[in-house]
């Protein structure tokens, strides 16, 4: 859990450092309005505690903070081996995966097949990872198998799903929201 919370604040130190800050008094002017999120060992298994037998957490963002110009969440997920996955696409948002837990393969790109756009007033779209679309697979993509100790970036747009899980696998997934969609909590 360490490197889960190493990675985390590498993370949020990267994004703390956005181009869009342009002088030391603007970053002084927002810094006095932000404030650091901290998100436990013990906040990241609470939450996957949530859901250990769904196909993925029924609320995995954990903490939604505004960084300044964007919204970060932060969340946990733990998917089974089936069922099947399905693709989906983040029209605004993008993701980075951090696998803590076992393993599978990660289709990236392509094209989704039987693509329909999730409802705007969803709870996926309002809560999790704002609009996009869902699908049944992706052609033409890349498969790569990613395992614990990997870290995946996932630009908004890229469609995306895991084909197979080995187990199953635990990942933290942090979510940058550039449109501030989702709701900080």
């Amino acid at each position: 859990m360490k490197s889960v919370l190493g990675l985390l604040a590498f993370l949020f130190a990267v994004s703390a450092a956005a181009p869009d800050v342009a002088s030391v008094q603007q970053a002084a002017s927002i810094a006095e309005t932000l404030s650091t999120t901290y998100v436990s060992a013990a906040d990241i298994q609470a939450n996957l505690n949530g859901a250990p037998d769904a196909a993925s957490n029924p609320s995995p963002n954990i903490r939604v903070v505004n960084a300044g110009g964007y919204n970060v969440a932060v969340g946990a997920i733990r998917r089974p081996q089936s069922p099947p996955g399905h693709a989906a696409v983040h029209f605004k948002v993008t993701e980075i995966y951090h696998v803590t837990d076992g393993a599978g393969t990660l289709v990236t790109g392509g094209t989704m097949v039987n693509s329909k756009a999730r409802p705007a007033d969803s709870k996926s779209v309002k809560l999790e990872d704002g609009p996009g679309a869902s699908g049944t697979a992706i052609q033409g993509g890349v498969s790569q198998r990613v395992k614990a100790g990997d870290v995946v970036v996932i630009p908004a747009g890229v469609p995306h799903m895991f084909s197979e899980i080995e187990g199953s696998i635990t990942y933290i997934v942090v979510r940058f929201d550039p449109d501030r969609l989702l709701t900080p909590k």
